[in-house]
């Protein structure tokens, strides 16, 4: 991985845990584990998500890759993001 997937991963895991599992504890959060399936994200969380990914990151997310397999974990955020930037 490199250094900037490593800050990404990062970022979206201390977004995820703060904001949604009220915690610092990095051991709540597995990187496969579904948002939206596990009850930590609902339509609106998914939705601020967007908003923390084009703030952030400078992520666009167009309608078509509103879908789980781009947004729906910390995993698919990655290789969502990986894709969008190169």
């Amino acid at each position: 991985m490199n250094e900037v997937t490593v800050n990404t991963k990062d970022l979206l895991r201390n977004y995820i845990l703060e904001n949604y599992l009220f915690t610092d504890d990095q051991s709540k959060l597995n990187n496969a584990d579904s948002f939206l399936d596990s009850g930590m994200l609902d339509s609106m969380g998914i939705l601020e998500l967007i908003y923390f990914l084009d703030e952030e990151l400078s992520i666009k997310v167009m309608p078509n890759e509103m879908i789980p397999s781009n947004l729906d974990s910390i995993n698919n955020l990655l290789a969502f993001i990986e894709n969008k930037t190169h």
